[in-house]
């Protein structure tokens, strides 16, 4: 498993979408800057343990896809072999 640790040694600004991290996965380039990078049928399945799937979804693609803070933030790739 990744951690924000051994990840973050890649950028030190590098940020990180808060429990999401068993959705973590790697990193990739965002601009030519390296940045974390999450599953996001991973992280959709974390949100559906607190509500339904189709919540999840939408609360995902809203409020945590949706969420650019700067060329740091997360991205998140709907890649099924991550």
């Amino acid at each position: 498993m990744k951690t924000r640790e051994n990840l973050s040694l890649k950028n030190p600004n590098m940020l990180f979408a808060d429990g999401f991290d068993d959705a973590l996965v790697g990193t990739t380039l965002r601009e030519g800057t390296r940045v974390a990078l999450y599953s996001t049928d991973k992280c959709i399945e974390i949100l559906a343990k607190d509500m339904s799937y189709e919540d999840a979804e939408e609360f995902f693609y809203f409020n945590v896809e949706g969420s650019y803070v700067g060329l740091n933030t997360p991205k998140f790739s709907l890649n099924e072999n991550l």
